[in-house]
């Protein structure tokens, strides 16, 4: 499993940053100073999470198998869902698809969900396991 949530990781970081590159050269003059933040807001969150999935891999022979997947599932979902969205709602008038706010527009919360359900997963599992020292 760590092999598999590194690779999830390292996958997460490189986009994180092709879309931060993106964004600072390809988007910046094309983007209201409003849509370019909401990109920011979503590489940094996938940048935050993605180092996070290697927290996991350290923490990972401390931790249940079980909470280390759904940890690792609810950050995933989160920057899919949140970052995610925000890609799409900060390029919706650039792209043409102003009618994705509709869609994408619940879905930045839902992804916040996620990464929140995700450390509280974390925190009560640490919270619960028996002290090792």
């Amino acid at each position: 499993m760590d092999r598999k949530i590194i690779a999830s990781a390292a996958s997460v970081l490189a986009l994180a940053v092709v879309l931060g590159a993106f964004g600072a050269h390809a988007l910046k003059a094309r983007l209201s100073p409003e849509h370019l933040g909401q990109w920011r807001t979503g590489v940094e969150y996938q940048f935050y999470h993605g180092l996070g999935l290697l927290l996991l891999v350290a923490l990972g022979d401390q931790l249940p198998a079980r909470a280390l997947k759904g940890v690792t599932w609810c950050f995933l979902a989160g920057i899919v869902f949140f970052s995610g969205s925000l890609y799409l709602l900060s390029t919706r008038e650039l792209s043409g698809m102003d009618g994705i706010a509709r869609i994408a527009g619940p879905m930045t919360p839902i992804g916040g969900l996620f990464f929140i359900v995700g450390w509280l997963w974390l925190l009560i599992t640490v919270l619960r396991s028996p002290s090792r020292g």
